[in-house]
This record gives structure tokens, C-alpha cells and sequence, in this order.
């Protein structure tokens, strides 16, 4: 696939993802310091910090079917011009409530992007390209994004040594949330050159939802959507598997930094070493999964990582060497970032157009959910149990929801898109 002879919206649409990835980054970095430099405790920059998912959680599914509903572009554009209101009022304030306020509505603002982006792509792409593209917005966002922890640390020395004052005070942290502000809204504004489609709930015709790529693995969902009817069972049938895997996931991506220290009292200098690799080569080995999605089924791709994965979990959890954990970390890591878009296509297909929008709102919730209860199970399970406890209930996590997929999904016939 040539990266240069793609439709100009999916250039559009990447350029933004780009932009999300540092506005994260910059974000996670600098919002967290400058409540700290407030005088803020850490129980309220706890709180702080989660509020954001609070809001997606909540606003998910309603922005999903508003895009159903409105289109796409709108959603996506009311989400680009109202986040950097929201981050700039974090770093404008000082108050308590304000900056709750702001960040939950920060939150809510960046669940329209979460829901709308991938169906953008897959909508604006042909199927041949579909992964590959996906691939790439991965990496874009969790690889290249993640150079935005540099800009997050730098403009804050910067306007320190332009201003003259210490680069972990309240005027030069507030800079590099401002910063993230501003990321967020100049790489939003070229969304307005987007194309237009029909809203999807508009598509009640037979002949307009012909238009839609038919499910590859799910006839019945095919024809229910050709009726007209709300394909509940198979909403079911990729949500029940996804909350679990997302537990899973949850129980050892959150606590996974505080392991290492714990297991083998790392420093912050190699720790951060460790996993900025992690990040870096994983985002670059996202990009071969067009090369797997060539030879296999998509289904097969993604139940087979997940069962590699299990075993990959106990290795982490329970090996004593910091140099075996390590190398199982970045396999795990590598294999997570694969089956990421390989994973997003195969679920997108399986519904016709006009319900991705609100698909992609219930993945948004599933995965909120699930990385709320993985790391709450995980974290009682390393203080009453052990350190490696959370590494089992990730393994059996994921065994599970391998399982219900392939249980669902993996008898179905093999189809054209399937086998590309």
C-alpha cells in the first residue's frame, strides 16, 4: 500500500490524530505538574486526572448517535473547536470546581473524536487499504504522538529561562497546558476542508444500504441491518469480549510502571527509558499489520495474539530477571499494537455503515469500564494477594475474550474482505 495515494480526507483526518497524540501527551504531562505547583494534594490530582474519562464514559455512546444521526464531520469538528476551550480553561484557573468542571467537559469533548475518527477512515478508504490505514493512525497517534512528551517538557524550561523564573512554577507550567491548547486547536482547523456525507441514520433506503460493505463474518447482522433493525446480538457478541479483554489490558497497563519498581526497584531515568522504546518501536510495528492481514483472517490474527498474550502476562509477572520481564513486556507491547487496527477493522465490518458511529460510542464505553475495573481488581489483588496476581487475572482475561470471539465469529465463512 503507498502511503502517498490516499484520499485527501484521510491525510485530513491524520494530520488531527497527529495533533491528538501531542495534545496528550503535552496534556498528561503538564496538567498533573501545574495542579502541583498550585498546591494542589494528590488526592485531588487524582481526581482530576479521571474526571476526563468520567466525561467520555458518560458522553460515549450519546456521541456516537448523534453522529449516526448529524454525520461524522460535525460531531468531529464540534469536538476539534471545543477542546481547546476546555484545556485552556484548565490553565487559565486556579479554582478547584473550575478546573473539575473543565476537565470533564474535557473529556466529554474528546469522546466525539474517539467515535468518529475510525469510522471517518474506514469510510473515506477502500477495504484493500482499510488496515492499513488504521495502521498507520495508530502509529501516528500512540508512536509519533508520543514525541509530545518532549514539547511538554520543553516549553516549560523555555518560558522559564525567557521569563526568568523556575521551570516548575505556576506561570511556566501554565504555559505548557496552554500549549496543548493551542496544538489542539491549530491542528483541528484543517478539519473543515473535510467532505460531507449523508448522516448515517439518513440511510434507510435498500438501495443506499447496499452501499455499506457487507459484514464479512456475520451474515445475520447483514441482514438485519439490511431491515432496518438495531443488530443487537452482535453489538453483544463484540462488546461482551471486548470489556473483558479491556480488564485485562487494564489490570497490567495501568499498575505496570509501579510493578517494575516494586519488583525491581528501578529507578524513574530507566523506567522512563523502558517504556518510551516500548512505545516507539511498538507504534512502528503496528505498520506491518497489512502484511499479516494479507495471509490470515482477521479473526485468526486477533484471537491468536490474545492467546500469545496470556502466557506473555505470567512471564512478566513471574519471572524473577529484569531482562526476561523486560523482553516479555515489549512482545506483549508489540503484539498489543498490532492487532490494534487489525482489531478496529474486523469489528467495524461487522456492522453496516449507518452504526459504526454508534459502535465505535460503546468500544469507547467498554473500554472506559474495563480499565476502571482491571485496575481496581489488579490493585487489591497486589496488596491481599501478590505482585504477580494481576499478571494471572490479566492471563484468564484474555483467554476469556479470545474465546467468546472465536466462539462467535470464528466458524463464519471466510469472505472477500477476509481474505484480504
Amino acid at each position: 500500500m503507498s502511503w502517498l495515494q490516499l484520499p485527501r480526507d484521510v491525510y485530513l483526518l491524520l494530520f488531527y490524530t497527529l495533533g491528538k497524540g501531542f495534545q496528550l501527551t503535552i496534556g498528561t504531562l503538564d496538567i498533573n505538574y501545574y495542579a502541583h505547583s498550585l498546591g494542589y494534594q494528590p488526592d485531588f490530582i487524582g481526581l482530576l486526572s479521571a474526571l476526563p474519562a468520567l466525561g467520555s464514559l458518560i458522553s460515549a455512546v450519546p456521541s456516537g448517535m448523534l453522529a449516526d444521526r448529524l454525520g461524522y464531520k460535525p460531531v468531529l469538528l464540534a469536538s476539534a473547536l471545543s477542546m481547546p476551550f476546555f484545556l485552556a480553561m484548565i490553565g487559565l484557573t486556579s479554582a478547584a470546581p473550575l478546573m473539575l468542571l473543565a476537565a470533564f467537559f474535557q473529556g466529554v469533548a474528546s469522546a466525539a473524536y474517539w467515535v468518529t475518527n475510525v469510522p471517518l477512515l474506514i469510510e473515506k478508504t477502500s477495504e484493500e487499504r482499510r488496515v492499513g490505514v488504521l495502521a498507520l493512525n495508530s502509529f501516528v497517534l500512540l508512536g509519533v504522538g508520543s514525541l509530545g512528551n518532549l514539547l511538554g517538557g520543553a516549553i516549560p524550561e523555555l518560558v522559564a529561562r525567557l521569563l526568568q523564573v523556575s521551570a516548575n512554577s505556576v506561570l511556566a507550567l501554565r504555559w505548557g497546558v496552554l500549549s496543548a491548547s493551542l496544538v489542539s486547536l491549530l491542528f483541528g482547523l484543517p478539519l473543515w476542508w473535510l467532505r460531507s456525507a449523508p448522516p448515517r441514520a439518513s440511510h434507510a433506503g435498500t438501495a443506499q444500504v447496499a452501499k455499506a460493505p457487507p459484514p464479512p463474518e456475520s451474515a445475520g447482522s447483514s441482514s438485519s441491518a439490511t431491515r432496518g433493525r438495531f443488530p443487537l446480538a452482535v453489538f453483544v457478541k463484540l462488546l461482551v469480549p471486548d470489556l473483558i479483554f479491556n480488564m485485562g489490558e487494564g489490570a497490567v497497563i495501568a499498575l505496570i510502571q509501579l510493578f517494575f519498581v516494586l519488583r525491581f526497584s528501578l529507578l524513574p531515568g530507566p523506567l522512563g527509558l523502558i517504556f518510551t522504546i516500548s512505545g516507539l518501536a511498538g507504534g512502528l510495528f503496528s505498520l506491518t499489520a497489512p502484511l499479516f492481514v494479507h495471509r490470515w483472517r482477521k479473526i485468526k490474527i486477533i484471537t491468536t495474539v490474545m492467546y500469545a498474550s496470556a502466557p506473555l502476562m505470567l512471564l512478566i509477572g513471574y519471572s524473577p530477571i529484569l531482562l526476561v520481564a523486560v523482553l516479555g513486556e515489549y512482545t506483549r507491547s508489540f503484539l498489543r499494537l498490532l492487532i490494534e487496527p487489525v482489531y478496529t477493522a474486523f469489528a467495524m465490518e461487522q456492522v453496516s455503515e449507518r452504526y459504526r458511529g454508534r459502535l465505535s460510542g460503546f468500544y469507547s464505553v467498554t473500554w472506559s469500564v474495563g480499565y476502571s475495573l482491571g485496575p481496581t481488581v489488579a490493585g487489591w489483588l497486589q496488596t491481599y494477594v501478590n505482585l504477580s496476581a494481576a499478571f494471572l487475572f490479566a492471563a484468564i482475561c484474555l483467554v476469556i475474550s479470545a474465546s467468546l470471539l472465536l466462539a462467535a465469529f470464528g466458524r463464519r465463512p471466510v469472505s472477500a474482505s477476509e481474505s484480504r
